[in-house]
């Protein structure tokens, strides 16, 4: 399976996919293309580094972002990848871009949807709102992506407790190692081995 890696800053999502695709953890698994937003994005340096083609498609070069969408989706459609991974992409996904991808992008979302999560809950603001809400447990969820915000089918979800002496920084960082680089390998690997269905909805694993 070819995947297209879309990220938007450091890339530790995608450092944690291309370290379970070397020591096997994700299987039958290349990534074809590594694309960031943002060009000074360090995800891109670390996809060079690895040996994978890394490729900046900036809102900036564009004038409108109709322009930028049709050069993103033109760029991810060159490669001829079979699964979109967003690893930290701050961009709105274009709907053109969903519909020709349905059940083909998936996403990590730092909370467990359906908390803390839809707009403007993102990167350390999600783990503000945990802590200000007092919750005990937090985690990660990837899910497919659709047309509204982290309403796609859920693919998995892992727990993490949160600490009375936690910060957001601390909490983001727990959530990254013991659910983030998981659990988004883990689906990678399911959906590469076809043990991924959506009815109704629903992601059943097989």
């Amino acid at each position: 399976m070819k995947i297209a890696v879309c990220v938007s800053g450091g890339g530790t999502n995608l450092q944690a996919i291309m370290d379970a695709i070397d020591n096997g953890t994700i299987t039958n698994t290349e990534i074809a293309v590594v694309v960031a937003n943002n060009q000074n994005a360090y995800a891109l340096e670390r996809a060079k580094q690895h040996g994978i083609e890394a490729i900046c498609v900036s809102p900036k070069s564009y004038e409108t972002r109709e322009q930028f969408n049709e050069a993103l989706l033109a760029t991810i459609d060159s490669y001829e990848v079979d699964l979109i991974v967003l690893a930290g992409f701050l961009v709105v996904i274009p709907e053109k871009m969903i519909q020709k991808y349905r059940n083909r992008i998936i996403n990590i979302h730092p909370s467990l949807i359906p908390s803390f999560c839809g707009t403007g809950y993102y990167g350390l603001k999600v783990h503000e709102g945990v802590l200000a809400r007092g919750v005990k447990v937090t985690g990660a969820t990837c899910h497919f992506v659709d047309e509204g915000t982290d309403t796609g089918p859920i693919i998995l979800q892992k727990a993490v407790e949160v600490q009375q002496d936690d910060t957001p920084q601390t909490l983001q960082r727990r959530v990254m190692e013991e659910a983030e680089w998981q659990i988004m390998p883990k689906a990678i690997d399911l959906i590469a081995n076809n043990r991924v269905t959506v009815e109704n909805g629903l992601v059943k694993v097989k």
